[in-house]
C-alpha cells in the first residue's frame, strides 16, 4: 500500500514543480525603475506591451542559438514589470533601439504535457507493481510476467534425497518404486502396452514425510523435479491461476521425463459446489485447468504428477478418477518398527554414545510422526550441548521425549507444600489405578516437576508392544485410569481441585467414542451416531442424530464415566496405604521411575 502512496507523492511533486518549469521560459519580475534604467541605457532588445504587464529582453542576455557557460539555455531570459501610465513609452522604446514583438513565454502544448505525465505514470506503475508482486511472493518479481508458474526446479536429483533417507514408510516406498522404474525404463512398460499412472496422491497426517517421499522419487529416478505449493496458484487476478497451471505443464513437457509435485493440493482441488459466481470463481477455473491439463498431456513422455494433502475428503471427485490421480498412497504415522528406523536415520547425523536403546525411545513415542521424531533427536543433541557433553546419551533422548510431550521443566516455578502434596497424590492415583487393572500400559515414570505446557506433573505409561486395536475393557480401564487422580484427591483430602480438567476431557472423549463410533453401547448397538471430519488434522467429530438421541447419548456418556470413577474409588480405597507410601516417596524424590514405583508397590504387598 505504501508504494502507491510514494507514487502519488512523486506525481504531485512533478505536477507542482517540474512541469511548470518546463512549460515556460524563465521569467524574472523586476521593478519599473529597473526597466526605465535599461531603456535609458538602450539595453532593451525587444519588448511586448500588454494591458497590465510589460515583457522584455535585454541586449546583454544570450540570444537564441547562444549558450551561457553554465546553463545550456537556448532562449534569452524574459523580464517582466508592471505597466505604468506613460503615453510616451512606445516612442521612447523605439528611440532606445528596441524592437516590438512577442516576448511573453509560450506554454508547452497540452499534448506534450500529457505525454510526459503518461511516461512518468507508466514508469511509476511498473515500479509499484514490481514491488507489490515481489512482496506477495509473486512471479519472479516482474509485474509483466503474470501467469508464469514459479515452481522450484531441481534438475538431475538436486533434491539430494533418495529412498535411503526415508524410513518407516516401506509400503509407500514400494508403491512409488514402480514409478521410479518406469522413469528409468519406460520401454519395458510400453512394449507390453501398459500405461503408467499419470498421477499419485500422497495422503496422510502432517509430518509423515509426503514431501520427502516425492523428493526421494525424483532422486532415485535422477530426473528433474518441479515443486510448487497449491497456494501459489491462488491469485487476486482472474485467470492467473489457470495460466500458471498451463505454464507449469508446458515447462514439465519440455523437460520430460520429470516429476511435478504439488503440495497441499486441497488448496485448489476442493469440491466444486457452485457457490462461486456462476461456478466461475478463480479457484474453480484453476481446478478446471488442472483437470484439462492432466487429461491432455501424454503420460508416455514420462511426466508424473505427485500431489500431497492432509484433507483427501475435500478433493473434487473428478480429480481422483482414473486417468488423473490414479493411485492413492497412504503415508500414515509410523509403527514401532518404523519409529525406531526413523530415529536411527536422524541419529546418523548426530554424535551418540554406543549404548543407545532406540527401541525404548520408539515405545515411548507412540503416535509420533517422522517430523516429531526428528525434532526429538535434535532436542537431545541440544540438551547434550547444554550439559557440556560432546555426545548424546540415553537420558538426553528420554528427556527430549518429555520435552516434546509436555514441554521444558519450569525450574523457577514456586509451588506451595500443600499444592505439591495434592499433585503427588493425584499422579500416584493415576499410576495406582493403572497398575491394579489388567490390560493397562505399564507405568514408565511419575513426576511432579511442572512443565511449560501447563502440566504440574504427569504419569507416563508405555505399552510393551504396538497396539492397533482396543477392546471395550481396555478403553474402560483407560477411562478409570484418567479418573484415578481426581479419586485420590477426594479420598485423601476430602475435596477436589482444577487439576483434573485434562483428565476429564480425555475420559469424556473416550466414553463418547465408545457409544457413538465404536458400537460399544447396549442401548444403541452398532449404529454410527457421530461422523469424523479432517481425519488427519485432529479428527473433529459431529453428531449425526436427532436431538432426542443426542440427549440419550449424553446420559450414556455420563453413566460410563461414573462407572469408571466408581471402579477407581474401589481400587484406591483398597490401597490407601500404598497410596500414602508412594506419594511420600514421590514428594521426596519429585521423579520416580516405573521400576521404583512397582518395587515399592510389590514390597508393600509382600509385608502385609
Amino acid at each position: 500500500m505504501y508504494y502507491w502512496l510514494i507514487a502519488l507523492l512523486v506525481m504531485g511533486f512533478i505536477n507542482m514543480f517540474f512541469l511548470p518549469n518546463i512549460a515556460k521560459n524563465a521569467v524574472e519580475q523586476v521593478n519599473y525603475d529597473v526597466f526605465l534604467t535599461e531603456m535609458n541605457n538602450k539595453n532593451i532588445s525587444q519588448a511586448e506591451i500588454n494591458e497590465d504587464v510589460i515583457y522584455f529582453f535585454l541586449k546583454d542576455e544570450p540570444q537564441a542559438g547562444e549558450q551561457t557557460q553554465i546553463f545550456a539555455q537556448q532562449t534569452p531570459k524574459v523580464y517582466s514589470t508592471v505597466r505604468m501610465d506613460d503615453p510616451q513609452l512606445v516612442e521612447r522604446l523605439y528611440t532606445a533601439g528596441a524592437s516590438f514583438g512577442e516576448v511573453k513565454p509560450k506554454e508547452v502544448s497540452p499534448w506534450v504535457s500529457s505525454l510526459i505525465m503518461f511516461v512518468v505514470f507508466f514508469l511509476l506503475w511498473q515500479f509499484v507493481m514490481k514491488k507489490a508482486m515481489s512482496k506477495m511472493g509473486g512471479i519472479g518479481g516482474n509485474a509483466m510476467s503474470f501467469g508464469k508458474a514459479n515452481a522450484k526446479i531441481y534438475v538431475k536429483a538436486q533434491t539430494g534425497k533418495t529412498f535411503k533417507d526415508v524410513a518407516g514408510q516401506d509400503e509407500a516406498k514400494e508403491a512409488l518404486n514402480e514409478i521410479v522404474d518406469f522413469l528409468h525404463n519406460p520401454q519395458k512398460y510400453t512394449e507390453v502396452g501398459a500405461k503408467m499412472p499419470k498421477g499419485a496422491l500422497l495422503v496422510g497426517p502432517p509430518g509423515t514425510g509426503k514431501t520427502l517421499l516425492a523428493q526421494a522419487v525424483a532422486g532415485e529416478a535422477n530426473v528433474p523435479f518441479f515443486s510448487i505449493s497449491g497456494s501459489e496458484f491462488v491469485e487476486m487476478f482472474v485467470g492467473m491461476g489457470a495460466a500458471k497451471v498451463r505454464d507449469l505443464f508446458k515447462q514439465a513437457n519440455e523437460k520430460a521425463p520429470c516429476i511435478v509435485f504439488i503440495d497441499e493440493i486441497d488448496t485448489i482441488g476442493k469440491k466444486r459446489d457452485g457457490n462461486g459466481m456462476g461456478g466461475n470463481d478463480e479457484r474453480e477455473q484453476t481446478l478446471n485447468q488442472l483437470l484439462t491439463e492432466m487429461d491432455g498431456f501424454d503420460g508416455q513422455k514420462g511426466v508424473v504428477i505427485l500431489a500431497a494433502t492432509n484433507r483427501p475428503e475435500t478433493l473434487d471427485k473428478a480429480l481422483l478418477r482414473p486417468g488423473r490421480f490414479d493411485r492413492r498412497i497412504p503415508v500414515e504415522l509410523p509403527d514401532l518398527k518404523g519409529r525406531e528406523a526413523i530415529l536411527k536415520v536422524h541419529a546418523e547425523k548426530i554424535k551418540m554414545e554406543d549404548a543407545i536403546d532406540f527401541d525404548a525411545i520408539a515405545r515411548a513415542t507412540s503416535g509420533a510422526s517422522g517430523a516429531e521424531l526428528a525434532n526429538i533427536v535434535n532436542e537431545a543433541a541440544l540438551r547434550a550441548v547444554r550439559m557440556g557433553r560432546s555426545k548424546v546419551n540415553q537420558n538426553d533422548l528420554m528427556e527430549s521425549v518429555e520435552v516434546i510431550l509436555a514441554g521444558y521443566q519450569r525450574k523457577g516455578a514456586v509451588i506451595s507444600p500443600e499444592e505439591k502434596q495434592i499433585i503427588a497424590y493425584h499422579e500416584v492415583g493415576h499410576a495406582l489405578v493403572a497398575a491394579k487393572q489388567k490390560n493397562s500400559a505399564p507405568v514408565q515414570k511419575i513426576t511432579i516437576i511442572p512443565r511449560t505446557s501447563g502440566a504440574l506433573g504427569y504419569t507416563l505409561q508405555v505399552d510393551e508392544g504396538e497396539k492397533f486395536l482396543m477392546n471395550k475393557e481396555e478403553i474402560f480401564n483407560k477411562i478409570a485410569t484418567f479418573t484415578g487422580g481426581r479419586v485420590a484427591e477426594e479420598l485423601k483430602f476430602g475435596s477436589i481441585t482444577t487439576g483434573a480438567s485434562n483428565d476429564i476431557e480425555q475420559a469424556t472423549r473416550l466414553a463418547r467414542g465408545m457409544i457413538t463410533r465404536y458400537g460399544m453401547s447396549d442401548e444403541f448397538g452398532m449404529v454410527a451416531l457421530e461422523t469424523v471430519t479432517n481425519q488427519y488434522l485432529g479428527g473433529d467429530t459431529s453428531l449425526a442424530c436427532s436431538n432426542e438421541t443426542a440427549a440419550k447419548i449424553d446420559a450414556a456418556v455420563i453413566e460410563v464415566v461414573k462407572q469408571a470413577h466408581d471402579k477407581a474409588v474401589e481400587i484406591i480405597r483398597e490401597n490407601m496405604g500404598k497410596l500414602d507410601e508412594i506419594a511420600g516417596y514421590l514428594l521426596e524424590k519429585e521423579t520416580i521411575t516405573g521400576e521404583e514405583f512397582m518395587e515399592i508397590l510389590n514390597r508393600k504387598e509382600a509385608t502385609e
